[in-house]
């Protein structure tokens, strides 16, 4: 990689522009003389583009002769003209833009891997873009929470999350996270890089969100749906930008953030973007109970608790700071007209807090690097990346602190109990992983036929230095370095245009992996395109994949074993090796207006049949796993442990299970009072049906019923929203209204319900232990459902003149306690105070 990035450089550095430039220049304005702020313009063909200024002008020096201009700015027309350029010359050229309300003709990608309007793919994708996102203060993820269809929550104050379409857990890795075409993903555990990520919020083009399976061209976990960020083209951003926020949280703790941007076209074949960020925040306060069995402890009165009775304490030195540093870099090259090479790096050192199915785990210095190369070519793309994840020194704070009070009471001194003894049983976590990626792409057009045809495959090489993972001889995939899993992956993606409007898809791909082997994913659709929106109807499938974590897993000294190789149990019968989950998605769907340029709907309903789900972490009783007697695989002092107390064989692990039905619908509607102010409403409805009589498939839990425990939906059944925006020439800003049902979650041994009883009156139980609301459960605490709230976010700015803005935001205005998942803090206020400087772009050279 350093030596393409060399070779790039000095290319870059020898080839000048041979041609005699001119200047063009001019203004972008609305049908009423408004200036248009922020649009893009681009000659086409070529590398050469900027952005319009408060006063809507723009000036582009690019080569002498005929030249098309492109301009495009969201919620108008996208508009191009010719125009001829003398060298040395100035030509004026100005834009006026017809507006086409909302997004509507909005340009997409994420539906087909292809520019096609928003309104014509074959998905339902929710949008956000770079104005949104510049002008709105806090964490652009909170904007993910105002779209519909989307099931958002915040795991503390560095961990906005969401899920898509039900079955959500502590370790949730059915959404794809993707950035610019690279999957954006941790190589052992396959969980979304969120926090972790090295892009920085000014240099986000849009973000894409896909509702739903999107399998066939983005391959296995883009299962309930996808988040792909696009970044933007220094070629069309040139200029700098610095930010800074400063604020408070809901405790009264502060968070700041500092964050350069810097993108620069050198001249007609070269460009290149540079940006950096440090932020750092306090975690809202909160100390979850860890729940311990301590042989002749005492209470916080002094009095003897027996044997056997488990006792909440706090996680031992929980540490609360939150910090991330992210560096990234880009290098784009148009040695010829239509081709681009297009290089870029990242980097980043994140610490917080995550929570996990067994409490929460201390991040500590974790580090994502990538570097990513990109060709594209008139109708051929390739890219190629290579990821990296590194920890030395992140924790289970519940593991530790039950290792800590063993040291207590085995007569350590505090001193020696909160040493290396804490980590005896094996609460650290290391990781040196990588991965690599390809993807080569061929599209065209052949008559009314346009066709995607593409191949990937990926390398992921997870090392967790024995901290985690089987990584021994007994492991055929264990190459005595890391444990190297390869994926293989081509698909085609047909779609033929009809006369009056119709348009037909047919997609398919096909997947070969190392461990779970050969998976089909077919897709089908029919489009009716018309003046006012469009009518789609589709057919999809999609495969969630077990991830390296579920199937070589070796947590906590081999209480929790992955499944890739199937068990042994006790009673004489096999535990079978985990394969991939499946889903069939059936949806209708409609996007477009109800009055011209005024009232915009966009409407989905949707049927999913799922089958062999992921379970969370279960418990089973094993001699061996893939052969291999459970002694040598767990350590001898928990094996010896288990069978001291007669749980000998006891070990957790993954399974699949069950079939179940889930349907819904989402609903937006938006209304422009002009082209500035909108006010929009969103709705989701979710629902589920099981065979409850099928006890072989669905009864999960083995307790001889098919119910809610069975099939852990965790979501809710009702959500809403309510939002008014407004974005001016100097002032912007909007307010939203969320409101989340109550609902239960299940997650290993976290859970979050009101109290459940059965037909008897008697209660239910998870985990051995009655599931009582505000109570002790298992070896974590129930603090009642999920939801129940409405909460309001605020955001408000102003700019001052091209190059000042300001803006302030506030996310639960009115800092309330909102419970919106487990081993996490409840939420509470963010209040954020941002101001942006934007320096015009460097002349070319």
């Amino acid at each position: 990689m350093k030596s393409i990035f060399t070779l790039l450089l000095l290319c870059a550095a020898v080839i000048v522009s041979q041609a005699q430039t001119g200047r063009v220049s001019g203004t972008i304005t609305d049908e009423a003389g408004e200036p248009l702020i922020g649009a893009s313009i681009l000659v086409v063909g070529t590398a050469t583009g900027t952005a319009t200024g408060t006063d809507g002008s723009y000036t582009l020096n690019v080569a002498a002769g005929q030249q098309t201009i492109n301009v495009t700015y969201v919620g108008y027309t996208e508009t191009q003209q010719e125009v001829m350029v003398k060298a040395g010359e100035i030509t004026t050229l100005n834009f006026t833009l017809q507006e086409s309300g909302a997004t509507f003709d909005a340009v997409v990608v994420s539906g087909s891997r292809k520019p096609e309007k928003l309104t014509e793919s074959p998905a339902t994708i929710e949008t956000i873009f770079a104005r949104e996102i510049e002008e709105y203060a806090g964490n652009p993820a909170e904007l993910i929470a105002r779209q519909k269809g989307i099931e958002y929550f915040r795991a503390g104050i560095a961990t906005p999350a969401f899920n898509i379409r039900g079955f959500n857990s502590n370790f949730n890795s059915k959404n794809l996270q993707v950035t610019d075409g690279r999957f954006s993903t941790l190589i052992a555990t396959g969980l979304p890089l969120g926090p972790l990520n090295t892009t920085i919020k000014e240099d986000i083009e849009r973000v894409e969100v896909i509702l739903g399976p999107n399998a066939t061209l983005y391959g296995p976990n883009a299962h309930n749906g996808l988040l792909n960020t696009i970044t933007k083209d220094p070629r069309t951003s040139a200029g700098t930008t610095v930010a800074l926020n400063a604020g408070v949280n809901g405790d009264g703790n502060s968070l700041y953030s500092a964050r350069l941007r810097h993108a620069q076209v050198v001249n007609d074949k070269f460009a290149f973007k540079i940006m950096g960020e440090y932020s750092a925040a306090t975690e809202f306060e909160f100390s979850d109970s860890v729940y311990i069995d301590r042989v002749g402890a005492v209470d916080s009165l002094g009095n003897d608790i027996p044997d056997g009775i488990k006792e909440g304490y706090n996680e031992l030195e929980l540490n609360n700071d939150v910090n991330f540093t992210r560096l990234e870099g880009a290098l784009y090259f148009t040695p010829l007209k239509d081709f681009d090479i297009i290089l870029n790096t990242g980097y980043s050192n994140s610490n917080y807090l995550s929570p996990t199915n067994v409490g929460r785990n201390q991040i500590i210095d974790w580090r994502v690097f990538y570097g990513q190369l990109r060709l594209d070519y008139k109708n051929f793309f390739f890219q190629t990346a290579y990821t990296q994840s590194k920890t030395d020194d992140t924790y289970s704070i519940d593991e530790r602190t039950k290792a800590y009070y063993a040291g207590i009471d085995a007569g350590l001194s505090d001193e020696e109990a909160r040493g290396e003894h804490s980590y005896s049983t094996a609460a650290k976590f290391k990781d040196d992983s990588d991965r690599w990626n390809s993807e080569i792409q061929y599209n065209n057009s052949f008559g009314g036929l346009e066709l995607i045809a593409g191949a990937q495959w990926q390398q992921d090489r997870a090392n967790s230095l024995g901290s985690y993972l089987l990584e021994n001889d007994n492991n055929e995939f264990y190459d005595g370095d890391a444990i190297v899993v390869n994926q293989y992956g081509g698909y085609a993606h047909l779609t033929y245009n009809f006369s009056g409007g119709w348009k037909a898809l047919a997609a398919a791909r096909a997947d070969y992996h190392d461990v779970y082997e050969f998976n089909f994913v077919p897709k089908f659709g029919l489009l009716r395109v018309g003046d006012m929106g469009t009518w789609r109807l589709t057919y999809g499938q999609g495969i969630a994949a077990p991830t390296i974590l579920n199937m070589f897993g070796d947590l906590f000294n081999g209480l929790i074993l992955g499944n890739a190789e199937g068990f042994e149990l006790t009673d004489g019968t096999t535990l079978e090796a985990q394969k991939v989950e499946k889903l069939q998605t059936f949806e209708l769907g409609y996007r477009g207006q109800l009055i011209a340029n005024k009232l915009f709907i966009d409407a989905n309903a949707y049927y999913n049949i799922s089958q062999d789900f992921l379970s969370p972490v279960s418990v089973f009783f094993a001699t061996s796993r893939g052969g291999v007697p459970l002694r040598e695989v767990q350590s001898d002092a928990l094996y010896d442990l288990y069978a001291a107390i007669g749980l000998e064989g006891l070990v957790a692990t993954y399974v699949n299970f069950g079939e179940v039905n889930t349907y819904g619908a989402d609903l937006n509607l938006n209304y422009y009072f002009t082209p500035q102010l909108n006010a929009y409403i969103n709705y989701s409805f979710f629902d589920y049906s099981v065979d409850e009589d099928n006890l072989e498939e669905n009864d999960f839990n083995n307790d001889g019923v098919v119910n809610q425990l069975d099939i852990l939906v965790n979501a809710p059944n009702n959500r809403a929203g309510l939002g008014l925006n407004y974005s001016g020439d100097k002032f912007y800003g909007g307010a939203y209204a969320r409101w989340v049902e109550s609902y239960n979650y299940f997650s290993s041994f976290q859970i979050a319900s009101e109290t459940l009883v059965d037909d008897d009156g008697k209660p239910m139980t998870w985990r051995g232990t009655p599931i009582v609301e505000d109570a002790r459960s298992t070896d974590s605490y129930n603090y009642g459902p999920l939801g129940d709230f409405v909460t309001v976010d605020l955001n408000v700015g102003y700019r001052f003149n091209d190059w000042l803005r300001a803006s302030v935001s506030a996310v639960n205005l009115f800092n309330q306690d909102l419970r919106e998942f487990t081993a996490a803090a409840p939420t509470r206020g963010i209040y954020t105070l941002e101001v942006v400087v934007d320096l015009p772009a460097l002349s070319k050279k």
